[in-house]
């Protein structure tokens, strides 16, 4: 499988893991400080091949995340569920099986913070605040990656993601 956009991993690990599998280009983080001389390859690569950010299901993982889109807005995002990306002792994407990969890459999204679609009294009605499990079947569904009740807040409206469409999944 032939993937267009450049995908940004953390370490050469990921890296193997993803050619194994899947005739691709990476850029590598190289860990969770990244560099401006980084920001500026991925930014070059936005322009012209367009980018995944496809990090470790971790806390280095949601940082190098934020980094990236606060520097590099429109880039797609991949989310791989920690429970399939795991070793007895390490958790990435090194660790996750070909079918786990495709079914992450083949539903990447792409946040838009113009998006309001759902309301904060409405999220709060859909039980989403304090009910985790509940929350998990929404973020799993819309393939926006694990995240607290604010964060699944926000990504649900730079999705665009309405409150039926919610509902539908609950």
């Amino acid at each position: 499988m032939h993937i267009q956009e450049m995908i940004v991993v953390e370490g050469h690990n990921d890296t193997n893991t993803l050619r194994r599998f899947f005739d691709c280009d990476t850029i590598e983080t190289g860990g969770d400080h990244v560099s401006a001389e980084t920001l500026e390859r991925i930014a070059q690569a936005q322009k012209t091949r367009g980018v995944i950010v496809f990090t470790d299901p971790d806390k280095a993982g949601s940082h190098i995340r934020s980094v990236i889109e606060r520097h590099v807005p429109g880039v797609k995002h991949a989310y791989i569920d920690r429970s399939v990306a795991h070793t007895d002792k390490k958790v990435g994407v090194e660790h996750a099986q070909k079918k786990d990969l495709e079914e992450s890459l083949a539903n990447v999204v792409t946040f838009n913070d113009a998006l309001h679609t759902l309301d904060w009294d409405e999220f709060i009605s859909l039980g989403l605040i304090g009910d985790a499990a509940r929350r998990k079947k929404v973020t799993d569904a819309f393939h926006i990656g694990k995240c607290n009740a604010k964060t699944c807040f926000k990504r649900l409206n730079q999705l665009g993601i309405t409150r039926n469409a919610i509902e539908e999944i609950l």
